[in-house]
């Protein structure tokens, strides 16, 4: 399947009408990035060895709980490298980090990819950039609300306004719609509140929504929230214009939207995230390893 289009899933009770998005792409397991380890896999190790084993790794941890309990969403996000740690030090590192709720890929200008993964500590993010055939992939850790090269191809890699073409035959409401996501995109300004667009509720046909994605466009940011159900959301071709779309736990649609502002907030990371993280990492590395 291409990626960047999704297929709805068989029983879903009605057609994902924005935009789909590719589950291959957002449904990875995430072992090249993160290690199948979890936090639970470090009770069964002496900690205190491990930590003498690997002392660049536990000097990153404590770095990073510093730059967590500093941390506020709206500041300067802070990268560690982890291209030249050995094994061990990144099985301790994937250990500690775990799989948080929020995945995904950026698609970068030079046709790379870039595999992000939250860790259990909310505003931790591992990033993997797949940098092309035959090159070593580059690893790092950062601390943020939502990673950097997110922010950058949000703002980078699309359009700031689109055309609208002629109506097509049996259009009912895209014109209207999508002169107000025109007028939206272009008034928003940062720190703005992001104005939605129900599809769930609003009276759009097929012909409608497929005109809407065609004028629109698919973007270079994919990302997955998971919880009870998830949350897919995609970055149109549009600046600041993205597809959110809520799933049950049956993965049946409940919510399908269109966001007009910043990176959706089901994907970023709060202050008080910031600040419950720093405190569990700092209980983890007493915990395991003193």
């Amino acid at each position: 399947m291409k990626q960047g289009f999704w297929v709805a899933p068989e029983g879903a009770e009605q057609p994902i009408n924005v935009f789909p998005i590719g589950d291959e792409s957002l449904d990875l397991q995430h072992s090249s990035l993160t290690g199948a380890g979890t936090i639970k896999a470090l009770a069964s190790l002496d900690g205190a060895a491990l930590a003498e084993q690997c002392p660049r790794a536990m000097a990153l941890l404590e770095q990073i709980t510093a730059a967590l309990a500093s941390q506020r969403a709206g500041s300067a996000s802070r990268t560690f490298r982890l291209d030249d740690f050995t094994a061990m030090e990144r099985k301790l590192v994937a250990d500690v980090f775990g799989e948080g709720e929020v995945s995904g890929v950026v698609a970068l200008p030079d046709g790379s990819v870039a595999q992000i993964q939250e860790s259990v500590l909310a505003g931790l993010w591992q990033i993997r950039l797949e940098s092309g055939i035959g090159d070593a992939p580059k690893e790092y850790v950062e601390v943020a609300a939502i990673p950097e090269l997110v922010l950058r191809a949000a703002s980078d890699l699309t359009a700031p306004d689109f055309d609208i073409g002629a109506p097509p035959p049996d259009a009912m409401n895209v014109m209207p719609v999508l002169s107000e996501i025109r007028d939206r995109a272009q008034a928003y300004r940062p720190g703005d509140r992001s104005q939605i667009i129900n599809f769930t509720l609003l009276p759009m046909n097929p012909v409608d929504m497929e005109f809407m994605q065609a004028t629109l466009r698919n973007g270079p940011i994919q990302l997955v929230s998971r919880g009870y159900g998830s949350c897919r959301v995609l970055a149109t071709g549009t600046r600041n214009v993205w597809s959110v779309q809520f799933f049950n736990a049956m993965d049946t649609i409940i919510l399908d939207t269109l966001e007009v502002g910043g990176v959706p907030t089901v994907a970023i990371a709060a202050d008080e995230d910031f600040e419950d993280s720093a405190e569990r990492l700092a209980e983890i590395r007493e915990a395991y390893f003193k």
